[in-house]
């Protein structure tokens, strides 16, 4: 006897996202016109560089990283009332097209990007399904990639490998005593 459908199971609601996502038209970084909402999205490499070779090109559906964009206010639990200019996932591609202009081999214009409005309590599942099915590189080889600059009052961290890869990323230039890669000091995750 066959298993009945479970459109709830895990591996059915992973599989839905990952499709809803590969659904939507590859975009810009970041995308030229500001949009509503928050959500999860897929950050893809075009480039030239060979290190990147596996997951470069135009057409590849393998993005290089995968992140969210919760509401204002979502870390502390603030989102039951939804604004309606709530922004966060534009404005998270936004910052990421900063953060990579900053390093000195990367530019912007070699990545192009899909995201995903996601109603907010699904985001987190969410973004864990596309970590799941991708395994992007800057996600789960070079990490720090998309963290916060965690500021002027945080120098035990080191700067992410990213910086270290890619010469000039801002948030490592902050970080004081910088020395080998994670000699005696945490890596930010």
């Amino acid at each position: 006897m066959d298993t009945p459908y479970d459109p709830l199971d895990y591996d059915n609601l992973a599989h839905s996202v990952v499709r809803a996502l590969l659904a939507t038209p590859p975009k810009e970084l970041p995308p030229a016109e500001s949009f509503i909402g928050s959500g999860v999205y897929a950050l893809y490499y075009r480039g030239e560089l060979p290190f990147y070779s596996r997951v470069a090109g135009r057409e590849s559906d393998t993005p290089i990283y995968v992140g969210k964009a919760i509401p204002q206010g979502g870390r502390k639990g603030g989102t039951k009332k939804r604004s309606a200019e709530d922004r966060a996932l534009y404005l998270r591609l936004r910052q990421h097209a900063r953060s990579i202009e900053k390093v000195d081999n990367l530019t912007w214009g070699e990545f192009h990007c899909r995201h995903l409005v996601v109603v907010p309590v699904w985001i987190n599942p969410a973004e864990r399904f596309l970590l799941e099915h991708f395994r992007p590189i800057w996600n789960t080889v070079i990490d720090g990639f998309g963290n916060h600059d965690p500021g002027k009052g945080a120098p035990q961290y080191a700067p992410s490998t990213l910086g270290h890869r890619s010469s000039g990323k801002a948030m490592g230039c902050k970080v004081e005593g910088r020395g080998e890669f994670g000699a005696g000091r945490k890596a930010v995750s």
